[in-house]
């Protein structure tokens, strides 16, 4: 069982990083006011969460606007993507070994 835990990555750790790649992973781009109602957090909360995940290069922010109002949306990237599935891999294994 110990292996499993060593495989599981500590970008995701956190019940609100584990959130935000669980909408990101079956939604291809979300809006910062979407995930914060999705998570309930506050934006201070969300938006440190989002910059650790981005740093990380886990997730690509888009910014733009809307009807000329800023709108930041968030993405997945294939490396976000790839980590997230191993992660939720490792957690499968731990839960067999039970």
């Amino acid at each position: 069982m110990k292996n499993s835990f060593q495989n599981l990555n500590k970008a995701f750790d956190n019940k609100i990083r584990l959130g935000i790649m669980s909408v990101l992973s079956v939604n291809p781009k979300v809006s910062f006011n979407d995930l914060k109602e999705m998570l309930d957090v506050t934006d201070g909360n969300l938006a440190s969460h989002l910059k650790s995940l981005e740093n990380a290069g886990y997730i690509n922010v888009i910014k733009s606007f809307i009807d000329r109002k800023p709108n930041t949306r968030y993405e997945i990237t294939n490396e976000g993507s790839t980590a997230f599935d191993s992660h939720l891999k490792a957690l499968e294994e731990i839960l067999k070994q039970l």
